[in-house]
């Protein structure tokens, strides 16, 4: 086991699918949100950064730029992450998803969304798009307790993430959902119960999960209504959780993130939580230490699923 990767990363998984290193580039393509245009409301949800997570977002030329001395030879998804990428005109949206795949660096699309943000054209026009390119749809879900999704002012529902999930399974499109850690008032039982409940299968098939540390930052409700709250008090602890809930994720599921970041200015707290670098390390380390792997709860072995080297089946 020490010489496989002990969960199953988006890189091994992009790695193996395309036969080279994948970089996502995070571009902006200019939309807004029902939560902040009035729809449903106006300041967005409770954690939400201004920008709506997309500080680091510009345009594919910019991103190319700013990713080539680290990956010369990567290639590219276009990644549409700030805000709500399919809240829209369906023609303007085939032609903002059209343009990027155009691009001669572009080899698939991954778009970022609210599970209320899928009408039937918008699902139809996803699912054409996915019948001859490569895609995933992810889908920000952020917990699954009614109380906690009330209290963030998310203002969709778990029913509406049930929905989009059966929608987009229905039309074979891949779908990653992303959940929140150290969301205020949760309990560990609580955390556990939203990733079962979305790795479960009983609302869907997901094809990944994204795992996101609270940030709470400068400018969100959150960040002005609860500026001393702290989601983890330190490193240690929140390494420890994620690799107990990696044991219960299937080992087939790829992990696309297993914390979050912000620009350091932004940033309330937990104060460590920029130290991406060291956080990722300790997880690792943690699974050696123990032991331990993605979906070891579950009686799965990741060789049985999978491998990080493309040569291997």
């Amino acid at each position: 086991m020490d010489q496989i990767q002990r969960f199953y990363s988006i890189s091994s998984y992009l790695r193996r699918t395309f036969g080279k290193k994948m970089v996502k580039l995070s571009l902006d393509g200019g939309f807004t949100c029902p939560n902040r245009d009035g729809t449903i409301g106006t300041g967005g949800c409770a954690f939400c950064s201004p920008e709506g997570s997309g500080e680091l977002a510009s345009d594919i030329p910019g991103q190319i730029a700013l990713l080539r001395d680290k990956w010369p030879d990567a290639g590219h998804l276009a990644y549409f992450q700030s805000h709500t990428n399919t809240y829209g005109p369906v023609d303007d949206l085939r032609r903002l998803y059209m343009s990027a795949l155009d691009d001669p660096h572009i080899s698939g699309l991954a778009i970022a969304t609210r599970p209320d943000c899928l009408s039937d054209e918008v699902l139809d026009l996803l699912s054409e798009i996915n019948r001859s390119n490569f895609l995933w749809v992810e889908l920000g879900l952020q917990s699954t307790k009614a109380s906690t999704m009330e209290a963030m002012g998310l203002g969709y529902t778990f029913g509406d993430y049930e929905r989009a999930i059966a929608e987009l399974n229905r039309r074979n499109i891949r779908t990653v959902s992303h959940l929140i850690l150290g969301l205020p008032g949760e309990t560990e039982d609580d955390m556990f119960r939203s990733v079962r409940d979305v790795v479960s299968g009983d609302h869907g098939s997901v094809f990944g999960l994204k795992l996101h540390l609270l940030n709470v930052v400068r400018g969100s409700a959150l960040g002005n209504a609860m500026p001393d709250y702290v989601p983890f008090y330190s490193m240690e602890s929140y390494c420890d959780l994620v690799v107990r809930l990696l044991e219960v994720i299937p080992a087939d599921i790829t992990i696309h993130r297993l914390t979050g970041d912000v620009p350091r200015g932004l940033l309330i707290s937990p104060e460590w939580s920029y130290r991406k670098r060291s956080i990722l390390n300790t997880i690792n380390r943690y699974l050696r230490e123990r032991d331990t792997w993605q979906g070891k709860a579950l009686g799965q072995c990741p060789q049985d699923y999978w491998s990080p080297d493309p040569a291997r089946p």
